[in-house]
């Protein structure tokens, strides 16, 4: 074949002007370029002829066109163009290797596809999925090789474990201190469920009643309140009995810091006999076998009290109410019942303690208004000077405030009036009350001003003729 060429070409000779002037003007139909044959160029110092020249300016423009079409692969659309004589055109859009432009293009940097976001837009770092996608139960792969029959029918539960007995105090006893803030019994009640108590569940009763020892007696009410609501949801029976077994042996360390600690024991176990927490027979069945003389006293007062409530005391409210629980009427009645019991004692002291066990000192105002009431209705010197020496004492002591003094005062100011008609001498001995008040340092300068004090009244007309009148005052 080689030889047949060869003898073909050697009867047929071309000239090489021949060959540049075809290729050339086979390149000016495409491009439309005019190429002068007759003019020499020179190339890293070698000189070529025309022909050699087109042939070197085809390779750019077709390296140039490989270049343009890789490119647009990638960034489409960019407005790049090629013109006639090869030289790339750049358009008004961003430049392909602007790194503005790789961050806000969505479209495949593969060259392949349509040129869409991947995903439908789902994709990309953390995204679950397209918004309002729902998804369907998975299907466990029987082929999977990590597969587990035996985890198909699993029920995970979340498990607490049990509570020791060195943090049972740490975190009980806030539970309760917060109990006798609120005196809420339901949240106290989920807040216990919600502990795995264990073994330590018949500790709480015992630990309720240890901090109510050293609180208030409404405090004490609270708690007794708290143990009827937890029995049956949260303690059993066997719980209460076990607590109470647990606070008779603790009886001995526990005078040391409440000395009262066996009668308020014993008021504790004859208010959950009367709750139905403990049986009827819990007493009894300590008879005969009680060595220690404290436990001894504690149920003997329950046995007392419970021997009452059969003649009518009511122990369900042994403990009374706390002030803000009370209802008013009830709160005017201590208030009176503590102030004649001063009257016939006299002993101040006891009635500063009966006055702040009573938890209300928003409602001093009311106590000082009902001593001096008493005072007005009163006969002779005594109930006076009594009554100022215990308010002296109480002003001094800063149980009623000043703010409450003042309104106690003016409450009788307003009311004098209604008073002077069932006794006619009330202005008269208001204002002996008032003034020695400010002189003993009760009352400010003030407040005395602000006593009422009745015009006097003409014992003798001038025109009776000097006849005195029958009506005094």
């Amino acid at each position: 074949m080689a030889t047949d060429c060869e003898a073909w070409l050697n009867a047929n000779p071309i000239e090489a002007d021949d060959l540049s002037d075809s290729f050339i003007s086979g390149e000016e139909d495409n491009a439309g370029l005019v190429v002068n044959k007759n003019i020499k160029n020179e190339i890293n110092g070698n000189w070529l002829s025309s022909s050699s020249n087109s042939i070197h300016e085809a390779r750019l423009k077709a390296k140039a066109k490989r270049r343009l079409r890789k490119n647009s692969s990638r960034d489409s659309g960019r407005g790049d163009s090629l013109s006639d004589n090869g030289d790339v055109i750049r358009g008004t859009s961003v430049a392909p290797t602007s790194p503005k432009s790789k961050l806000l293009d969505r479209k495949s940097r593969l060259g392949k596809g349509r040129g869409l976001p991947k995903k439908g837009g789902a994709g990309g770092k953390g995204v679950w999925g397209r918004s309002g996608e729902v998804y369907g139960l998975e299907v466990v792969d029987q082929r999977d090789p990590n597969y587990d029959e035996a985890q198909e029918n699993c029920v995970y539960e979340t498990v607490v474990p049990p509570l020791e007995e060195k943090d049972f105090q740490k975190t009980v006893t806030p539970i309760v201190q917060e109990y006798f803030e609120h005196g809420d019994t339901n949240e106290v009640a989920e807040l216990l469920a919600g502990l795995n108590l264990g073994t330590t569940r018949s500790e709480v009763p015992s630990l309720a009643v240890s901090l109510a020892l050293e609180a208030k007696a409404s405090h004490r009410e609270l708690t007794s309140t708290l143990l009827a609501d937890l029995y049956g949801s949260v303690l059993s029976h066997s719980d209460m009995e076990n607590s109470f077994d647990k606070l008779l042996q603790q009886l001995p360390d526990l005078v040391l810091d409440t000395p009262g600690a066996p009668q308020l024991v014993g008021q504790f176990i004859a208010r959950a006999v009367s709750d139905n927490i403990l049986s009827k027979s819990y007493i009894e069945g300590y008879k005969g076998r009680v060595d220690c003389q404290y436990t001894r006293a504690s149920l003997d007062r329950a046995a007392v009290l419970l021997k009452m409530s059969r003649g009518g005391l009511r122990i369900d409210n042994q403990w009374g109410a706390g002030g803000g629980q009370r209802p008013v009427i009830q709160l005017m009645k201590e208030v009176n019942l503590l102030l004649k019991e001063y009257i016939l004692s006299g002993d101040i002291k006891e009635a500063e303690r009966c006055l702040r066990d009573l938890e209300v000192p928003h409602f001093h105002h009311q106590f000082v208004y009902e001593a001096i009431v008493l005072v007005l209705e009163s006969k002779g010197e005594k109930t006076l000077r009594m009554v100022l020496q215990l308010l002296k004492s109480l002003s001094a002591s800063s149980v009623i405030t000043v703010d409450q003094m003042r309104r106690g005062f003016e409450r009788v100011y307003m009311d004098i009036a209604e008073i002077n008609i069932d006794v006619p001498r009330a202005y008269y001995i208001l204002e002996q009350f008032v003034d020695k008040s400010f002189i003993m340092g009760i009352i400010d300068v003030k407040l005395r001003d602000l006593c009422p004090c009745r015009g006097r009244k003409r014992f003798v007309s001038e025109g009776d003729g000097g006849v005195v009148k029958l009506e005094s005052y």
